[in-house]
């Protein structure tokens, strides 16, 4: 999204905001709300708390909208609050993991493997609507690109000030001295923090994204790929499922704590749990993260409808799936837009 500059707010929606109007401060947040939530999840990594931080945001806004002056855009005034609001929620709650994070992959299926409820998950991101264009002309990352699994993430092993700095600069596209005045510190110390973010950040995100890869995948490949995956799950289809994944897979559940890497060890678990001893599954195609995904409902049995299960978010490399990360949880399909059951 292009850089909306003061010039370009409603001179009669600011004054009539703030005189109290809070349909004119509705007007003038509406077409950034999409934008300042997609940048709380990924300081975040939680749809919830992305929710929790934007909704605080306004109000502060709100509540300090006489303060703004009109030195800077609205859009980076919005940004500037929304973050701070993001770093204070970092510094009580921490980072979020993905099972990755916390142990080595198992050669075998772990049968009846419990959730870990004391672990911040981090969660899938409803992409849609997201934009498919920069931020802003100096941005790095596209808006699609910066909320893929890998990239987010990465982002989770920064300490807050590095994830604002990085975010604000690569994603956003504000300057240096922009972010230090944001973030009241000096321009130097964004840089310094600038740095070491984009180092820990290469090391942990792929060399090409996904955004280039399904760029490379014809669309009508894409969904094929991600039906077939559907299919051999509802079939217990394991030679179809075989098909379909890379030499080095891997599949994660979180919350569920154990997680798989190679062929050999993901049919292991995929032919001994969801193939065969679930129940029935049915998928609807969604999409997550910029990424294919497909959302699972599960009937078990003596159960007469599919219930909402899990979010597979699909990360694809040659036309193959790489990575399933299955985000399991109710809870995940009301942000999606999606049914809780199928009958």
């Amino acid at each position: 999204m292009s850089e909306i500059s003061s010039s370009a707010v409603d001179d009669r929606d600011l004054a009539l905001a703030r005189e109290g109007d809070d349909a004119a401060f509705n007007r003038l947040v509406a077409p950034l709300r999409r934008e300042l939530h997609a940048h709380c999840y990924r300081m975040l990594g939680s749809v919830h708390d992305a929710d929790d931080a934007l909704q605080d945001a306004l109000v502060r806004a709100w509540r300090g909208l006489a303060r703004f002056e009109g030195r800077s855009s609205v859009r980076t005034w919005l940004h500037t609050i929304a973050t701070r609001t993001c770093l204070d929620t970092i510094e009580s709650r921490g980072k979020r993991a993905l099972p990755v994070d916390l142990g080595p992959s198992s050669e075998r299926a772990v049968i009846g493997d419990a959730p870990l409820t004391d672990v911040a998950w981090l969660g899938p991101y409803p992409d849609a609507g997201l934009s498919s264009g920069r931020a802003a002309p100096e941005a790095r990352y596209e808006q699609r690109e910066a909320v893929e699994l890998a990239f987010v993430a990465a982002l989770q092993h920064l300490p807050g000030n590095q994830r604002a700095a990085l975010l604000m600069f690569e994603v956003l596209g504000f300057s240096a001295a922009e972010i230090a005045e944001a973030m009241g510190t000096s321009t130097a110390s964004v840089n310094s923090a600038l740095q070491r973010a984009r180092r820990i950040v290469t090391e942990k995100v792929p060399d090409r994204s996904q955004q280039r890869t399904l760029r490379q995948l014809a669309h009508e490949r894409v969904r094929a790929i991600v039906a077939d995956f559907s299919t051999a799950l509802e079939r217990g289809d394991a030679d179809s499922l075989l098909a379909l994944l890379t030499e080095d897979v891997t599949w994660s559940m979180p919350p569920l704590p154990h997680w798989y890497r190679g062929v050999e060890a993901v049919m292991d678990f995929a032919v001994r749990v969801p193939l065969t001893s679930c129940g029935s599954w049915r998928h609807l195609p969604t999409s997550a993260n910029g990424q294919p995904a497909v959302a699972c409902y599960l009937r078990r049995d003596g159960e007469t409808a599919h219930r909402a299960w899990a979010i597979n978010v699909l990360t694809l490399h040659d036309g193959l799936i790489r990575e399933i990360t299955a985000f399991v949880g109710a809870e995940h399909f009301t942000a999606f837009g999606l049914p809780s059951e199928l009958r």
